[in-house]
Order: C-alpha cells, then sequence, then structure tokens
C-alpha cells in the first residue's frame, strides 16, 4: 500500500499519523535517512487492526505492528505513556489508549534529538523539546528526568554522541551516572546491542569516554577500564596509557574497514595490559596469555558473538609477533594461521597496522603467498610417504615456495 493510502484510511478514522525518531532526525541532520517509524494518535488498536487486516502484531508489552507501506515493512505504534513500577527495562507501566497525545508519547523517549516528529501528509515537523536546535549544536540532552528510567539510555545517549560526533550536555552527564545501579543488572544482550552499534559508529572511542566520564565503563565494560592508568614505554606509546593506545587503535581500524569483527578484535588486543602487575609496569610480559584469559571471562560474564570472541582471542595471540618475524618457517605457519582465521586479509592488515604503523610485506602480500602455498596436496608427495611424513612434506614444499616467491619478487624490486 502507498503512504499516502495508508495516512488516509486513518485520517478518515479520526486519527492522526506521524514519521517519528530516527528518520525524522537524520531528515533535520542532512544525512540519507532510512527506515520509517510511525506513530497514530486518537485511535484505538482495535479500530486499527480493522482497517489493516494484513498488519502482523509483533509487540508484546504494549502492540506494534508490521505494516506493508511503500514496499517495506515498516513499524506502526500506538502513541503511549509510561509509568516506573520496578526495576529496569520491563519495570513499566504501559498506557497506549486513543486518549494518548503526541505530547505525551514524545516526553517518554530518550533524548530531543530522537523527540521529533513529522504529521502526514503535511509533513509538518513537530519539535516540542527543542531537538532541532540540539542538532544544530551537536548535543545529546535528555528530555526529561525520567530518562534514567530505563538505564540503557545511558549506553545509547553514548552511542549516539559516538555515531553523531555530538557532545553530552552536563545533566544528561549526572542522569547517565544515575543508570549506574540498574544498568549493572541488564540483560547482557542490552549492552551488548549498544556495543555493536557503537563499533560501527564513526568514532567508537567516544562511546567509551562518554561512559568513563559518567562513572559507567567500569560496570558496562570492567575489562576496558582496567586498562586506564597501565602505564607503557613512552617510546613505543607517546599516547599515553594502555586505555590511551586502546582507544586510538580501534579509531583507527574503523578508518580502514566498516567491520565490525575488525573493530572488535583491535578494541580487545591488549586486553592483557589490564591485569599486569604493578611491579612490572611500564612493561607487559606476557600481557597475550592473559589477554586471553581476560575475554574468556568476559566471555563468561556476557556471551559475547562467536565470531567476535575468535576474531579477538585470534588478534590477542597474534598481534605482537605478527609484523615482526624474521624466520621464513614461521612467517609461513603464521600466513596459514591467519588464513584459517575468521578474519580475512584486509580484517586483520588493518588492526596489526593500527597497532604498529606498518606492516612487512609477508603480511602486505598474505593471500598471494597464501594461494601459492595452498596449491601443493598431499596427494602431490611421494608415494612412500604415510602420516606425519605426508605433513612434513607438505609444509617443506610450502616453505620453499615462500622462499622462491620472495626471492623473485626481491629480484624485480
Amino acid at each position: 500500500m502507498r503512504e499516502a493510502d495508508f495516512v488516509a484510511a486513518l485520517k478518515n478514522s479520526g486519527a492522526r499519523v506521524f514519521i517519528v525518531g530516527g528518520w525524522v532526525r537524520d531528515q533535520l541532520r542532512g544525512v540519507k535517512a532510512h527506515d520509517k517509524d510511525y506513530l497514530v494518535v486518537g485511535i484505538e488498536e482495535q479500530r486499527f487492526a480493522a482497517l489493516f487486516p494484513m498488519a502482523e502484531k509483533v509487540g508484546k508489552s504494549f502492540p506494534v505492528y508490521l505494516v506493508a507501506i511503500d514496499g517495506k515493512k515498516s513499524e506502526v505504534a500506538f502513541a503511549r505513556k509510561e509509568r516506573k513500577i520496578g526495576s529496569g527495562y520491563c519495570g513499566f507501566s504501559v498506557e497506549y489508549d486513543s486518549s494518548v497525545t503526541l505530547e505525551e508519547d514524545l516526553y517518554r523517549r530518550d533524548t530531543t534529538i530522537n523527540s521529533l516528529a513529522m504529521e502526514l501528509p503535511e509533513k509538518k515537523i513537530h519539535d516540542l523539546y527543542g531537538g532541532a536546535e540540539d542538532i544544530r549544536r551537536g548535543i545529546i540532552r535528555a528530555i526529561s528526568k525520567h530518562f534514567c528510567e530505563d538505564p540503557v539510555r545511558a549506553l545509547r545517549a553514548a552511542r549516539q554522541a559516538a555515531e553523531f560526533g555530538y557532545t553530552i550536555d552536563d545533566e544528561t552527564y549526572s542522569l547517565m551516572a544515575a543508570c549506574r545501579e540498574e544498568l549493572a543488572a541488564e540483560p547482557a544482550e542490552r549492552l551488548l546491542g549498544e556495543l555493536r552499534r557503537a563499533l560501527l559508529s564513526p568514532k567508537p572511542s567516544q562511546f567509551f569516554r562518554c561512559l568513563n566520564r559518567a562513572g559507567l565503563l567500569a560496570i558496562t565494560f570492567p575489562e576496558l577500564f582496567a586498562l586506564i592508568g597501565k602505564t607503557q614505554p613512552t617510546a613505543f606509546h607517546p599516547e599515553g596509557d594502555a586505555f590511551e593506545h586502546t582507544m586510538l587503535v580501534v579509531d583507527k581500524v574503523a578508518e580502514q574497514t566498516d567491520s565490525v569483527l575488525a573493530r572488535f578484535a583491535g578494541l580487545v588486543h591488549d586486553l592483557g595490559k589490564g591485569t599486569t602487575p604493578k611491579e612490572m609496569e611500564p612493561h607487559h610480559y606476557g600481557h597475550e596469555e592473559r589477554g586471553l584469559a581476560v575475554i574468556t571471562d568476559w566471555n563468561k560474564r556476557m556471551t559475547l558473538p562467536k565470531d567476535w570472541l575468535q576474531a579477538g582471542a585470534f588478534v590477542i595471540a597474534e598481534h605482537m609477533r605478527a609484523p615482526l618475524i624474521r624466520k621464513e618457517a614461521k612467517i609461513v605457519d603464521l600466513l596459514l594461521k591467519v588464513d584459517r582465521s575468521n578474519l580475512s586479509w584486509p580484517e586483520f592488515r588493518a588492526v596489526i597496522m593500527a597497532d604498529h604503523q606498518s606492516l612487512p610485506d609477508y603480511l602486505q602480500r598474505g593471500e598471494a603467498y597464501v594461494e601459492k602455498m595452498k596449491q601443493v596436496s598431499g596427494r602431490d608427495c611421494p608415494a612412500n610417504y604415510t602420516g606425519k611424513k605426508i605433513g612434513e612434506w607438505i609444509r617443506a614444499e610450502q616453505l620453499k615456495i615462500y622462499r622462491s616467491i620472495v626471492v623473485r619478487s626481491d629480484s624485480v624490486d
């Protein structure tokens, strides 16, 4: 159905129709807006369902319908107001009858830039809480003290700051800090959802910096908080402590790739430095092994996506030696390890480049080396070779291939 027909059917039934949230915000930001979310005011659910019998109801605590509009399934919600009756995001009493106004619905939202509505068909913008001005000034600002009633809004504000390059106002920081106790009890999947979106932002470090300023990093991502104050040799890390280095690396990875896998790997590559004994600093001998223990514990506390865990563990284990190996046999082993990992070559290179600021030839051209080495097959080995000898022969042949490619490329250079 066309949007015009959807709107006309509701208007003829006495309802008002709005586009709300991110689509309106992005229109005012001057960036490409994506999925539209609709809000209807002044109509009962039964009447709506009768008007659109093909709509799919998906909401649980309050009704949300999926309606095919202009070729896309769009969310349509009823204006609602909420009252805090318990802890966490489930601790709300929700009202959504036809008497709930647009003003009441927008007031319950998190930040002013998300409280904008465009009324259809007139396309009139309703900006009741100063969202357009906050967009112009680049500010994340809570609508009211009710912000902290859903503790994950604190992460959402930090993530919006990272996504849009905005700053958070002081009063909102205070409200974020007030979320601390309830946030510690939130389901891990809600925190991971915000982490994923933050990692996909242009500057992921801003998310973690905002959480730390609000006093929330220690309870949401203690593995990263532990890096703060962990000194490093200034000759190699003039940027400062292990936390500052990690923030620098994750932002550099973000500049090179949109891959959330690579960005997460960059984020966790030095986790082991958070457990370095104070007397060892500024050195962090063995932080790779300790880092594997930290990410294992993180996964126990908050089950990480399996591909994140695998990529993170691989980079933790290999990031120090990967660009520094000199022995050809070890280079061959590393190249084949990278090829077997769940990181692509560009993803792995992005992390190593961000961490070390340079790449050796064997990493720059790793795919070409591996492609040639993988052509070696046990079917080609001498007929009398069996068992372990076949593997030894394959590795020897792969090493020969690597050496031959390096020699040829050196002669061409």
